[in-house]
């Protein structure tokens, strides 16, 4: 396996520096003329004073403002980051050891940056709160699921760790708290076709051969509402939220199914009522049998009353 080229940038808030690739074909004069080419989102002054700063980086050192182009060479910078909101939830800390950390990450809190979640995600609260610059998660939770996610902690450790959850080794249990239909039988096994369009927010179900799969299991019921165990077999996007759905019994707080609605991203009540439970695998290194539990509960299950209608 070929090592990951080292950034010549350390990281900055926890997070790596861009690398840019340059273009064997490319033309350009220098590269910063390249850059304001590639990079549309980003002010020619903003490319201009990183290179009088020395913020744009090869292998040799800071790039100079008319550095000429180097076609198939590569550069480093950091992006300017968003403006976030803090997300005010804590990340609680289940187990820790030498190769793993596993949490239990609140609501609201996406796994990994990504779009305008960026110092506001568990990976990098996570790396600059425990000084782990070299944390990785060996899978992901929704931003609006709460519960257990895996991180690896010692590099060598990321095949073997991401590998068991790529290949669904793992045994996942979740928790759903949902509308209570007596006229529905369960414990069952929902099966369905579901696929997720680039640039459309909400999955669904179509016709055709199934690609996913979930266990549903009534645990207890009260006041109109059912507690829910949920054991996918697969993991599609937004596959537990689906099959629920198409249960008749939607998740609580779930603001895309059965009907999309414009929340804010910044809005935190009436979270997704879905909690990943526990975690089970045979552990890859040690070949003993290891378990991990959620320290949480559901809200509108422990204050149900303006949940229930």
């Amino acid at each position: 396996m070929r090592r990951r080229q080292q950034p010549p940038l350390p990281k900055r808030h926890g997070l790596d520096p861009a690398r840019l690739r340059l273009p064997e074909d490319g033309q350009w004069a220098t590269i910063r003329d390249h850059l304001v080419e590639r990079l549309p989102r980003v002010p020619a002054a903003r490319i201009d004073e990183l290179l009088r700063d020395g913020g744009i980086v090869d292998l040799a050192g800071p790039i100079a403002p008319d550095a000429p182009y180097v076609p198939g060479g590569a550069v480093w910078f950091h992006r300017d980051l968003p403006d976030e909101q803090i997300v005010p939830f804590e990340i609680t800390i289940v187990h820790r050891d030498d190769d793993l950390l596993v949490v239990d990450k609140p609501h609201f809190l996406a796994t990994i940056p990504r779009g305008q979640h960026i110092l506001q995600t568990a990976l990098v609260r996570l790396r600059r709160e425990l000084d782990l610059p070299d944390l990785i998660p060996a899978h992901r939770l929704d931003r609006v699921t709460a519960g257990l996610v895996l991180f690896i902690v010692n590099p060598a450790r990321r095949g073997a760790y991401q590998t068991m959850f790529h290949k669904r080794t793992v045994r996942k249990e979740y928790e759903a708290i949902a509308p209570f239909d007596p006229e529905l039988t369960l414990q069952r096994t929902v099966r369905s076709r579901i696929i997720k369009e680039k640039h459309v927010l909400a999955a669904q179900e179509v016709p055709g051969e199934p690609n996913a799969e979930t266990e549903v299991e009534l645990l207890e019921h009260r006041d109109g509402l059912g507690r829910y165990r949920l054991r996918p077999h697969t993991g599609r996007t937004h596959q537990l939220r689906l099959h629920m759905n198409s249960l008749g019994i939607p998740i609580l707080g779930d603001d895309f199914y059965p009907v999309l609605t414009d929340k804010s991203v910044n809005d935190y009540t009436r979270p997704l009522q879905l909690l990943a439970a526990s975690l089970e695998f045979v552990d890859p290194i040690s070949r003993e049998p290891r378990r991990f539990e959620t320290t949480r509960t559901l809200q509108a299950w422990t204050d149900h009353a303006g949940w229930a209608g």
